[in-house]
């Protein structure tokens, strides 16, 4: 079995973020999303995996490698444009052969991995098998709907008026069959060329086409809203580990790892909490549900439930919570301008200032 791993696409939610980085590097827990599909994968143990690229191929390069640290052989495949999921298929065509694969979204994240359900497909050989979840608002994801004995009967792509509240997650398994429905597949109202089209082809043909609906936590981590909820889920798993130089004068609370090469004098860190190698906190306060990337430096400074990439500062700063700010990014405080106040105030008049 192979694995084909979409790890294109703008980004377009997530941003200013995203104009100079790929959305699928974005760190949670200060490791990018994509890593945690790609272990994901090898531990299900699939080793054969094409990367599907676009635009931000090279970054994409970069981090991944050969695959080699991951236990995996990438393959890199050019998507010149983001011209939907069955296009990457179309193109995905030579690598996969007529093996199974799974196709995974790259800034999807599957808590509790994917083994379970490719050991399912491997034994029961489908022609298809979708993964939903149910979700508050299925019209931003693939609806899928099922009939009174819950077998597939139909799929829909971002519907204005979604028929049931089952999303596609971002994890599909196909045999070959799927190919020949890719290639009948004709461009959307979106100009994309639709997986679910191209099941509910298979679908069509009488195909065996089949779904189940995981309880399990799943996200597509499209906006920073998401991005911070994976980041609070995955802290909470952390296990308290000091390995850079805490001082005496620092008091360091719960679930918290700091990296070797961190340094923290004067500060209190509240886990469940991640402070990268190569960080300075000083006179600060680190709540929970935050992440410190590599190399930053936070100063007389209050920040919470929130993702600091690395190199990225912040100076004096009351207070910060619920933010996803980039790299190299510089926080601090403006210099004070003289303000005067002008009143002209009736009798009997009551007036507050705050300076």
């Amino acid at each position: 079995m192979k694995a084909l791993v979409l790890s294109g696409g703008a980004g377009t939610r997530l941003r200013p973020l995203t104009h100079t980085s790929a959305k699928q590097l974005v760190p949670v827990a200060n490791k990018p999303i994509l890593f945690y599909g790609l272990e994901a994968i090898a531990d299900a143990g699939i080793t054969d995996v094409a990367l599907v690229v676009g635009d931000t191929e090279d970054e994409i390069r970069r981090a991944v490698g050969d695959g080699a640290a991951f236990g995996l052989d990438v393959t890199y495949l050019r998507q010149e444009a983001p011209l939907g999921l069955a296009h990457a298929v179309l193109i995905a065509r030579d690598f996969l052969g007529d093996d199974d694969f799974v196709m995974f979204l790259g800034d999807n994240f599957v808590f509790g991995g994917i083994a379970d359900s490719v050991e399912e497909f491997r034994k029961t050989r489908p022609d298809a098998q979708l993964l939903l979840t149910r979700v508050p608002d299925p019209s931003a994801f693939g609806v899928a709907e099922l009939d009174d004995q819950g077998r597939l009967v139909g799929l829909e792509e971002k519907p204005a008026r979604p028929r049931s509240d089952l999303a596609v997650v971002g994890v599909y398994l196909f045999g070959p069959a799927v190919h020949d429905a890719v290639r009948a597949v004709r461009p959307s109202a979106r100009g994309e060329l639709e997986i679910t089209d191209a099941v509910q082809r298979l679908l069509d043909g009488g195909r065996d086409v089949r779904t189940t609906v995981i309880t399990g936590y799943w996200k597509d981590t499209g906006n920073a809203a998401d991005i911070l909820d994976v980041n609070r889920r995955l802290l909470d798993l952390l296990e308290y580990r000091v390995d850079g130089d805490v001082d005496e004068a620092s008091e360091i609370v719960g679930r918290v790892r700091i990296d070797a090469g961190a340094t923290v004098r004067g500060s209190r860190i509240v886990g469940p909490a991640v402070i990268g190698s190569g960080t300075l906190v000083q006179d600060s306060y680190i709540g929970p549900s935050t992440s410190i990337a590599e190399d930053c430096v936070i100063r007389d400074s209050e920040i919470e439930f929130s993702i600091v990439l690395r190199e990225s500062s912040f100076d004096s700063i009351r207070r910060v919570e619920g933010s996803l700010v980039g790299r190299n990014v510089h926080v601090s405080l403006s210099p004070r301008v003289p303000t005067a106040h002008r009143l002209v105030i009736g009798d009997h008049g009551r007036v507050q200032l705050s300076s």
